[in-house]
């Protein structure tokens, strides 16, 4: 409930209704349109790129078949699930219209369908952007995902979809879930452990 008020005071904080729509028609109505299949495709490519992640460390958990590796799975899985579960938690919470709904001068370039907050792309590409930062804290991996989520994030405002704030709310959201889902993560497998050797010295 309280993440639920502190989202809706980030929205109210950040960008005023009038601020909000201002912002979208300068970047969706002045817009380049012969880069609308570009942002489509920076769009797109958020449901492949959630998918081949987890698929991808699973399947490589599968063949070294070691911890490491596993506790790596786990980690992206369970960010994305859990970023994903939570955006839609709020979405259906907070129930904005689309800015194309609202305002028949937005133009929509792409699908967008269901309630506008927060961007359920923006989440789903900082929540991934931001896991693979933790796990491979290299420039030449940290900045090309950030790159990419921020695309991502514009291209919805450029295709008419989202409000600037829905994308805000969405980056905050995707990276922050990826974070704790880092610490929860980090606290069950220090327990497990200790919990084996407690069990493995009672043994003995």
């Amino acid at each position: 409930m309280k993440l639920y008020f502190f989202f809706i005071f980030l929205s109210g904080f950040l960008f005023s209704q009038n601020l909000d729509i201002s912002l979208l028609r300068k970047i969706n109505l002045h817009r380049n349109s012969s880069l609308d299949p570009s942002f489509r495709f920076v769009t797109n490519s958020v449901a492949p790129m959630t998918l081949a992640a987890p698929i991808g460390y699973i399947t490589l958990y599968l063949i070294r078949k070691d911890e490491f590796t596993k506790k790596r799975a786990i980690f992206v899985t369970s960010t994305l699930v859990f970023s994903g579960a939570l955006t839609t938690l709020i979405k259906y919470s907070v129930n904005r219209k689309r800015p194309f709904v609202s305002y028949p001068d937005i133009e929509k370039e792409t699908p967008g369908g269901g309630p506008s907050f927060p961007s359920g792309h923006t989440s789903d590409a900082f929540a991934l952007a931001t896991t693979l930062s933790i796990l491979h804290p290299k420039w030449y991996i940290i900045i090309p995902s950030f790159a990419w989520a921020s695309a991502v994030g514009y291209s919805r405002m450029d295709l008419g979809v989202h409000y600037p704030s829905d994308v805000v709310a969405g980056s905050l959201l995707g990276s922050g879930s990826a974070y704790l889902s880092y610490l929860i993560n980090k606290w069950y497998f220090a327990n497990k452990v200790k919990l084996h050797l407690k069990i493995k010295q009672a043994s003995l």
